[in-house]
């Protein structure tokens, strides 16, 4: 059989034509059913499917192409919509199905879906606190209050402008963590005990949190810079630091998200005196931690608030687990705990 293609190759090239047209011309019929499969693990058919391309480089059919354009044409549309600068592409066959809310009004959103959004829990103790024991604790410790310190400094009592920009920091941990955890994983051929999806989980509840900051507070070009600049460092330093120490990366960020409790119960102070004005809260807060339509600024600092008491939570447990001697993939990981 492969002397025979490799005749048919080399004639079609002695004849002038094209390759990839050449052996495109092998156009199979259709996919085998269960009978004519067996028979062809049996020798009388040699593969699973009769093949109906070779090669991908050959175009449609006109009329193909029509008949999936018809049948796509309420998707195309929907495209079109959303912006005319978007190329849209048949030939893959990849689009999304149109998704609406529960009171069958379109879904608009599409940085996420309807499954990923979910009622807060506002019953959490915020005023945990992990008391520092050894010294790798206090060294987290202190680390983090050296760090606020410049915050303070620059931002004073404009926390909008500080949520903004802690949020975008507050965003690297998960992701860095997790990407530490599948390389392992693909390493060492272990299971992460869930953990993976659960640090990429915060890493995307804290990216919403920014995504809602910004639609309260437009970053000057200067915050956009001071952005660039302490992401840049945070990442490459949280980087060798988690490579280096989970377990007291996990516990400095445990230290952080305490102190962003701390941050947005100040927020909330000014917003109830009257400091900060309490505006109506951003749609796409709304959707995210499905609000009531009426919710205003002070119920998405109370939810944020909450997500980062769990996020504080789950550090915390994460560095237990390590100081215990042991590796997280042995304690399962918390799922949908934001």
């Amino acid at each position: 059989m492969n002397r025979i293609a490799v005749r048919s190759v080399v004639g079609g090239l002695r004849s002038g034509q094209n390759c990839n047209s050449y052996i495109s011309t092998a156009v199979p019929l259709r996919p085998l059913d269960g009978a004519e499969f067996l028979h062809s693990l049996k020798g009388d058919v040699s593969g699973g499917f009769y093949w109906t391309r070779m090669m991908s480089t050959v175009p449609q059919s006109a009329k193909t192409v029509e008949e999936r354009r018809k049948s796509k044409s309420s998707v195309s549309d929907d495209a079109k919509k959303g912006s005319d600068s978007v190329v849209v592409s048949d030939y893959w066959g990849i689009y999304r199905p149109k998704i609406t809310r529960e009171d069958a009004s379109e879904w608009t959103w599409n940085c996420f879906m309807p499954w990923d959004t979910y009622k807060p829990d506002l019953s959490i103790d915020l005023s945990k606190h992990h008391v520092p024991k050894t010294f790798m604790d206090r060294f987290a410790y202190r680390t983090v209050k050296v760090l606020r310190m410049p915050t303070d400094i620059f931002f004073k009592r404009r926390y909008g402008c500080r949520a903004m920009m802690l949020e975008t920091v507050a965003a690297v941990p998960g992701i860095v963590g997790g990407m530490l955890l599948h390389l392992r994983s693909l390493r060492k051929f272990q299971q992460s005990g869930g953990w993976v999806k659960a640090l990429l989980e915060e890493a995307e509840n804290e990216r919403m949190h920014l995504m809602t900051m910004v639609e309260l507070v437009q970053p000057m070009w200067y915050e956009r810079l001071l952005v660039l600049v302490v992401q840049g460092v945070f990442f490459n330093a949280f980087f060798v630091l988690y490579w280096l120490s989970p377990k007291l990366a996990h516990r400095i960020v445990g230290y952080l998200e305490e102190e962003a409790i701390h941050s947005y119960t100040e927020y909330l102070k000014d917003i109830d005196s009257g400091k900060i004005e309490n505006v109506q809260a951003p749609a796409i807060a709304i959707d995210y931690w499905r609000l009531p339509k009426d919710a205003t600024l002070r119920d998405v600092i109370t939810v944020i608030r909450a997500d980062e008491a769990h996020h504080r939570d789950v550090n915390h447990y994460a560095s237990d687990i390590q100081f215990q001697g042991k590796e997280l993939r042995e304690a399962p990981a918390p799922f949908d705990y934001h």
